[in-house]
């Protein structure tokens, strides 16, 4: 009987190709909407969650504080109020794992006739246990090499790329500021950072080198800001309020005097990113689904008509025996199948335009089988839910009244 009643669905939507069609593109533009969005939702999101991983995990951040010269204030990290001693002396701090303080500047890299503008960063070795970096090609230097002053760097991998091509930079000399510097090392990949900075456009040198051949700064133990990496998520609370201690102690400020540094809980950052692209997702998910709603109007409207148009085979069906249950089934079974086809064609459609968006705007799109099965799922509840009133319909109709029907 299920399979006569499948059979009789067909029949009739094949009988009304183009209006059939219609009635389906609703559906089709919506589920091919909702799947394209939810791909690059969950693409942003992926690439934020990557960004977050490749920063590192626990991680504090302290920036100098503010000066102010001639009544001119400048913003955070403008007084050299940091340094070296500082960061041996956070390291005493309970639960941190390991703490590397940073200096940064852009500087011209030159190695022969190429040349690079990139980021040069002098830290310590434990800057790379920190960030979790790898090194994919040579060695990263050591606290030997550090406290020597060494003139070594580490490359990242577009630096590589761009300066060297496809040889081997290892035991090659670059020039920094006319400093020469022997590659010992390539970074693994990070990507982009949250601030949307390409993390393998770095160059990493010892800071005590950075410190005696860059910077050309009088205040040459001051650095520009401190990293340090706690134990566990659960023991951030407490390193926060350590570090803040330990800080103004060394800084002598008074009880009631501000803090002249900042201190950032990058992984509080980086969780409320990630929560954020996460309601964008479902935000872009759910309005794209407004347009299967009117999908489903769609189907209604057209399943009213098509009741309508065949009152009088209705009124012969139920003269012949046809029970009000079977009548009401074969329309309902017309609304899933009109829903379903538009669902499996709006697949194809979402599938291809959300890659289509990813080559031409540089995106990341990530299409996965739960968005799928979610959309066949809605556009059956959808048949159903809008389809069950004219199927409804038709199977109270009075066999004698739908005969007469002209």
């Amino acid at each position: 009987m299920w399979l006569v009643m499948l059979r009789e669905a067909l029949l009739a939507l094949r009988a009304n190709r183009m209006r059939s069609f219609l009635t389906m593109l609703g559906m089709i533009i919506g589920v091919g909407s909702v799947i394209a969005m939810l791909a690059i939702g969950q693409g942003v999101q992926a690439r934020v969650e990557q960004s977050i991983k490749s920063m590192g995990s626990n991680l504090f951040i302290i920036l100098p504080g503010a000066t102010s010269a001639n009544g001119v204030r400048t913003g955070s990290g403008g007084a050299p109020n940091l340094t070296v001693e500082d960061a041996r002396a956070l390291s005493g701090t309970r639960e941190v794992l390991a703490v590397a303080p940073v200096v940064q500047s852009n500087s011209q890299v030159i190695y022969g006739a190429q040349n690079w503008n990139t980021t040069v960063i002098g830290s310590t070795a434990d800057y790379f246990t920190l960030r979790d970096w790898s090194v994919s090609e040579g060695y990263a230097f050591d606290q030997p090499e550090q406290q020597a002053a060494a003139q070594v760097a580490l490359i990242g991998k577009k630096i590589a790329s761009n300066l060297f091509g496809d040889e081997s930079p290892i035991g090659e000399t670059l020039r920094i500021r006319n400093v020469p510097f022997q590659v010992i090392g390539v970074l693994g990949s990070k990507g982009q950072s949250l601030d949307g900075r390409d993390q393998d456009d770095t160059v990493v040198i010892p800071i005590t080198t950075a410190q005696r051949k860059l910077t050309g700064n009088r205040f040459r133990t001051s650095v520009r800001m401190i990293m340090i990496q706690a134990e566990s998520e659960q023991a951030m609370p407490r390193v926060e309020q350590d570090l803040r201690d330990t800080l103004r102690q060394r800084h002598r400020l008074a009880e009631d005097a501000d803090d002249d540094f900042t201190l950032q809980n990058l992984t509080a950052i980086a969780k409320t990113a990630a929560e954020t692209t996460a309601i964008l997702s479902l935000l872009l998910g759910a309005i794209a689904g407004i347009s299967l709603l009117v999908g489903g109007i769609g189907i209604m409207n057209i399943m009213l008509v098509s009741v309508t148009e065949r009152t009088r085979e209705i009124g012969i069906r139920m003269a012949i025996g046809a029970r009000p249950g079977a009548i009401r089934m074969q329309f309902l079974l017309e609304a899933v199948m009109i829903s379903l086809v538009g669902c499996l064609l709006g697949v194809v459609v979402g599938v291809v335009g959300a890659y289509a968006a990813a080559m031409a705007f540089d995106l990341l799109v990530i299409v996965t089988m739960s968005s799928m099965l979610l959309a066949f799922g809605v556009a059956g509840a959808i048949g159903i839910f809008f389809g069950f009133y004219p199927a409804n319909r038709a199977a109270q109709l009075k066999p004698i009244e739908a005969l007469r029907f002209q």
